[in-house]
Formats: C-alpha cells, structure tokens, sequence
C-alpha cells in the first residue's frame, strides 16, 4: 500500500551555504563552526567548516552566533483544526456525536490560514500531524502535513505519510459522554468495550467482503458454464443472473480494519501507565 502513494516531488529552490553557525545534527555531532549545504530541497552537505566546501555559485548565508538544527515535527497537533484564536466557529477537531466516529478526518476540516502555523515555522517546525482532540474513543483520521504554507490543505500534503487515526482513552471520552451527556460510555469499562466493540465490527465488515468475493468466484464460473451451454448443446442450465452486489463501503469499518490489519498507525492519548499497558492488550 504504501509502495502505491506517489513519490515526492523536488522542490526548486537555490543553492544556499549556511556558514559559522553551530550545526547541531540531532545525531549526536554538534559542529561548532559548521556548514550547511541545500539545494532543491536536499541536504547536499552537513559538517565543519574545514571538510566541507562552498559550491561556486552559492548564496552564504552568515548564521554567525546562531545553532542550526534540523526541522522539528511535531507528532500531536491540532494547529488548523483548533485555530488561533480559538472561537466556536472555527473549532472543528471533535466529532462528538458519536463516541467512535473512525470515518472523520482531520483533513476536512484544516485551515490552512491558522495564524499559528506561521509562528511554528518561525520556531523551527516543518512537518506536523494534526489530529482529531480527545473527546472520542475513536476520533478520526489524522493530517500529516509539511508546513509548505498552501491555500489548500492538499497542498501542504506530506506525500508518502502513512495514514493515522487518533484514539483517545481515560478521562476525556467518558467527561464528554459520561458526565456531560449522560450517554455511553461513562468509565473506563465503557471505554474498552466501545474499542472491542468497533475492531469487531471491522472484522465482520472484512469477512463480509470476504464472503462476497467467494460469491463472485462462484458467479464467474456458473455464468461461464451457462454461456457454454448456451452456445453449445450441452444441458440446459439456469441463468445466474447479475453478478452479487459487493457490500455498501464503509469507510470508518474500512479505516479500523487498516488499523488492525497495520496499514494505517495509530496514536493513542492515555493519561496513566495502566491505560497504556490496557490498550497494548486490547491491541494484541
């Protein structure tokens, strides 16, 4: 699956030389009079000053005084779907009609003109998953995105991400339906079920496809036979009738059972060490 999501494109950008900073590499080597080499979006060189040569044609750039580090990512945002500053009108991370609601995206509802997407990147962050907030069980998939500023989320698309979905247990799902709705579920008891309960009903809805495509084996060779039949003088034999129907898509059922199935990862919020070993059970 992921071999299908298309490649990256490069990004045109010039040949730039960040020169007598501190380059920290996040990997353990700190270059105290550093250089930087980019081009096209690439890193073409990284190291100290003494091994590493200036292309002709460069644009040096004098970060004297200051330390270079990769881009930050950040893996928990909700930056675009809980905009600054936060009013009802543009707070759009939370399904809650619904204590499972796997079907939503992040996506659908990100603002690309946030005003504080532009400050993340002025603090050092490139890449971002924006996720649904915690007031589900099961809150939806996630957007991972480049901080490519766009006018529309698909252009800020981090291309090859794979797909998540957030899920949220404890205390938020059963405050926002427990206590405030008076509604399922209103404990943690609650809340494990409702994660059996939906991965079950993923496993059902594969079986069902399952079932079908066993059905339409059976199909093609009974309509071939009639269609022999019919052309020869063989027995006379029914016709099979239109091919079955293939079961109504689901995409929530669908996006559970990417999850199951490790196609699509999730990231759970939990609030305590139980919690988490919980879920890793639920999980197995």
């Amino acid at each position: 699956w992921l071999a299908a999501r298309p490649t990256p494109e490069p990004i045109a950008s010039p040949l730039i030389a960040l020169v007598w900073g501190t380059v920290m590499t996040a990997a353990g080597s700190i270059f105290e009079d550093g250089v930087v080499v980019m081009e096209n979006g690439r890193l073409r060189a990284v190291g100290p000053r003494g091994d590493v040569d200036i292309p002709p044609g460069a644009s040096v750039i004098d970060v004297s005084g200051r330390f270079v580090t990769p881009g930050l990512i950040d893996a928990h945002s909700h930056m675009g779907v809980y905009p600054s500053p936060g009013v009802v009108a543009t707070s759009d991370g939370n399904e809650m009609t619904d204590p499972t609601t796997p079907e939503v995206r992040a996506a659908d509802a990100f603002w690309p003109q946030d005003p504080q997407l532009p400050r993340a990147i002025a603090g050092g962050v490139t890449a971002i998953q924006v996720l649904p907030g915690s007031g589900n069980l099961i809150g939806g998939a996630g957007a991972t995105l480049k901080l490519h500023l766009g006018r529309t989320v698909t252009e800020m698309e981090f291309v090859g991400a794979p797909e998540t979905l957030k899920m949220a247990c404890g205390e938020n799902p059963k405050r926002v339906y427990g206590r405030e709705q008076q509604a399922f579920p209103m404990s943690r008891m609650g809340n494990v079920f409702g994660y059996r309960q939906a991965f079950q009903l993923a496993i059902e809805y594969e079986r069902s496809f399952t079932d079908w495509q066993e059905q339409h084996v059976v199909w093609q060779r009974e309509r071939a036979e009639f269609e022999e039949d019919r052309e020869g003088e063989g027995e006379d034999l029914d016709d099979p009738g239109p091919a079955p129907a293939p079961p109504p898509r689901d995409f929530g059922l669908e996006r559970l059972l990417g999850a199951r199935n490790g196609r699509v990862l999730i990231q759970m919020h939990c609030y305590r060490g139980d919690e988490m070993a919980r879920m890793i059970e639920v999980g197995e």
